[in-house]
């Protein structure tokens, strides 16, 4: 079991978007992640923590791609939605800014791709000073050997990797 305050700690879901999640995934497909993410998302509004949606824009397009937008029922009022135009949701964005106006300390963080935004996103994270938790099974990447290589090899060194199901809210 991995214990989470839900006081100190916000859900960060990485690029659940409807062009995202309709890319050939694996070790699962991105309707299967965007599930247990909308999951992850409900008990963590329920338990009073904040939740973050990232997408990402394109610059210097007049148009962004079809599909663009957060997959319904991933967002709902009173997150925190913040846009990306690197891989990562830190750069030149205000999400630590806006996570330290709420006392946040722990990140939980899922989404799609794995080794790409996520893991980015973690990166930044750790450098920023936060603690970080990886729901395994709300993550997926184009290719099960990138997913596992970052479950296994990195993420582990940036903080806990777990199963959705193991996560308890407490506090």
């Amino acid at each position: 079991m991995t214990e989470i305050d839900p006081q100190r700690t916000a859900l960060v879901l990485v690029d659940l978007m409807e062009r995202v999640v309709a890319l050939p995934l694996a070790p699962r497909a991105g309707d299967e992640v965007a599930g247990t993410a909308a999951e992850l998302a409900g008990a963590f509004r329920k338990a009073g923590a904040p939740v973050v949606v990232v997408r990402v824009e394109r610059e210097g397009v007049a148009e962004q791609p079809p599909g663009s937008g957060l997959l319904a029922g991933i967002a709902e009022p009173g997150d925190i939605e913040i846009v990306k135009r690197t891989v990562g949701a830190f750069h030149g964005t205000e999400l630590d800014a806006r996570l330290r106006e709420r006392g946040v300390r722990t990140l939980v963080l899922a989404g799609i791709a794995t080794n790409l935004g996520v893991e980015s996103t973690a990166r930044a994270a750790a450098d920023h000073g936060y603690d970080l938790v990886f729901v395994e099974d709300a993550m997926s990447a184009l290719t099960a050997e990138e997913h596992r290589a970052s479950v296994t090899l990195d993420m582990p060194r940036l903080g806990t990797v777990t199963a959705a199901a193991a996560l308890t809210l407490v506090g």
